[in-house]
């Protein structure tokens, strides 16, 4: 039935076509060639698209990261390496007699006296690294494609609001990831910022902070919080070579910024330190990293500490240190008193370099060093809680930090200043002006963020370590995570130092220093008669002669010249001018007959 429809449907077109077989068997013939043809070059075609994908794919596939034009900065998360750390144990001490109890004479109190006689052992002994606690760092095999996925997201974002805009770098840190969004042109930067909460929306981010711009870089800042956050541990930033190479006595380990740099900061760079944050921020920690990289870096003959701790028990933990120039101060009161002579220090100082011709501490130290003399040592106040301080003695305390924040840099005299309560009352115009490298831990309010930093941000940091540092100069605050140090490894440290049996200072720092008014005489030092004749026959009041020729301290000698000068032997201070003598030796011997007779 087929054969007979197939021949009736061909007579057919050939009487329609009007052709004959011959004819239709050739025009058949040219159509199937044609036909032919046509299969095979789309064929071709088919074969060559369906090879470029394929190869596109599995480029793709084999190295994606290459491809992509993000840079990927992915820090390596430490983790606690708990076998080393618990074996880590304190050194045997270089001498085995008992430690001497950490006492305050109170028969001998004198005028304040950095005393550096007899100050350390021949051979003093750092604190070792293996102390802290040792991290080792694990690589996260997920990270890298999340932050790619992170980065697609927040492009595709802001292409659905209209914005053209790419991802140029991503950093992740201990803390926090920074994306770094370079606009298009013609982009204006507002539209982004506008856009924060969506876009911590669709990243699923428990906070974020944008900068904008990132200073010296075309591109805005999205700073996320990561899910999992990474411990910087003391130890991690005081093995790098930014701290063990550094050749300044007062470096100090801040942390690790956003892309896991270590951030050391030189307290002879930024003099004075103001620190502030809420309750449980990490502004203790801080401060517990500061002085235990500053007792790694110098010994006691290089460094003094005043700590003046109002809340009695965050930094008790240091009494006893060589490295104090009195026990932890906790009353208030007597704090102000503490600070009175620290000014008084600082003046006497300044006094020592007009006589040596020497601008600063560093020059001094070193004609000191020629004359065979000691040197003096950097003397670091910290106080690490100014809110108390304001409440009793606020004149007397402002006054205080006013003067030695604005005079004391080149007498080697730095000041760190800690409070938890940001407010204009306890940071005041007078202090904010002269302390301005500024730490902010997570504050409650921006209005607290701007009495620190001048501007807005620490109330969107996520706390525990998380901080901006703003270094004096500084256009923007930098953002880190603090490092972090445990109460036990605080206590090895200080252990290590008192284990080398340290001997105890005079702890008389604290009395004050006044004429008695109503006899108006001194009660007379025991060099005063030998040095005032040796000044007034020489013809010159100098505090660096009687060093040599009474081999006593600078202070001494300062305060026996300060005395001389009450009973007018010698004239006052007149900036590099040289005393002036104002008696003769019958009427020195007149004036000392008369102190015998009230002193006998």
């Amino acid at each position: 039935g087929v054969v007979i429809m197939v021949s009736v449907a061909a007579i057919g077109l050939f009487l329609l076509l009007n052709i004959s077989l011959k004819q239709f068997v050739q025009h058949l013939s040219q159509f199937a060639k044609s036909a032919a043809k046509a299969m095979v070059k789309a064929m071709t075609r088919l074969n060559s698209a369906l090879g470029k994908m394929v190869k596109s794919a599995g480029t793709a596939a084999e190295d994606k990261p290459a491809a992509d034009p993000v840079n990927i900065h992915d820090y390596q998360v430490p983790v606690v390496d708990e076998g080393v750390a618990s074996s880590a144990q304190a050194p045997q001490p270089v001498l085995t007699e008992s430690i001497p109890e950490f006492q305050v004479p109170v028969d001998d109190l004198a005028d304040p006296v950095i005393d550096l006689e007899n100050e350390e052992p021949e051979i003093y002994q750092l604190p070792p690294l293996s102390l802290l606690q040792k991290t080792i760092r694990l690589k996260d095999p997920q990270g890298k494609r999340e932050l790619v996925s992170q980065a697609d997201i927040l492009e595709d974002t802001l292409a659905s609001f209209g914005i053209e805009a790419k991802v140029i770098n991503v950093h992740r840190g201990p803390t926090i990831t920074r994306f770094e969004i370079q606009p298009a042109s013609g982009v204006k930067v507002s539209r982004i910022v506008n856009l924060a909460d969506d876009l911590a929306m669709n990243l699923a981010a428990t906070g974020m902070r944008i900068e904008a711009p990132i200073p010296g870089k075309s591109a805005i800042g999205l700073e996320v919080a990561n899910k999992s956050k990474a411990t910087v541990y003391l130890r991690e930033v005081l093995e790098t070579s930014e701290f063990l190479d550094n050749p300044s006595k007062l470096a100090v380990a801040l942390g690790k910024d956003i892309a896991g740099a270590p951030v050391i900061a030189d307290l002879m760079d930024i003099p004075h330190l103001l620190i502030a944050g809420a309750t449980g921020s990490g502004k203790s920690v801080c401060l517990n990293a500061i002085i235990i990289s500053l007792l790694y870096k110098a010994k006691p003959s290089e460094l003094k500490f005043l700590f003046i701790d109002p809340k009695v028990v965050e930094l008790n933990v240091y009494n006893g240190l060589p490295h104090l120039l009195c026990p932890v101060v906790t009353d208030p009161r007597i704090a102000a008193q503490g600070l009175k002579n620290i000014v008084k220090e600082m003046e006497q100082r300044y006094h020592l370099f007009a006589e040596a011709g020497a601008r600063d501490i560093q020059r001094y130290n070193e004609f000191a060093e020629q004359r065979g003399e000691k040197p003096l040592p950097n003397v670091i106040v910290i106080i690490d809680e100014l809110a108390d301080l304001m409440m009793t003695s606020a004149t007397e305390v402002e006054d205080a930090i006013f003067r030695i924040a604005q005079k004391s840099r080149a007498a080697g005299i730095h000041l760190i200043v800690a409070t938890q309560r940001p407010s204009v009352d306890v940071i005041t115009g007078v202090i904010k002006a002269n302390l301005t490298t500024r730490i902010a831990f997570a504050v409650s309010s921006q209005v607290d963020s701007k009495t620190i930093l001048d501007m807005g941000g620490a109330e969107k940091l996520l706390g525990r370590g998380d901080m901006l540092f703003s270094p004096f100069g500084s256009a923007k605050p930098q953002r880190l995570q603090s490092a972090y140090i445990s109460d036990e490894e605080v206590e090895k440290v200080v252990a290590h130092i008192l284990g080398q049996a340290m001997p105890v200072l005079r702890t008389d720092f604290l009395q004050p220093h006044e004429e008695d008014e109503e006899e108006g005489l001194l009660e007379m030092d025991e060099l005063l008669p030998e040095a005032a004749r040796m000044i007034v026959e020489s013809g010159q009041a100098s505090i660096s002669m009687l060093q040599r020729r009474l081999r006593i301290g600078y202070t001494r000698a300062g305060r026996l010249i300060d005395d001389m000068e009450r009973l007018s032997i010698v004239g006052g201070h007149e900036g590099s001018k040289a005393r002036k003598i104002l008696v003769t030796l019958a009427q020195l011997e007149e004036i000392l007959e008369t102190q015998d007779r009230v002193n006998p």
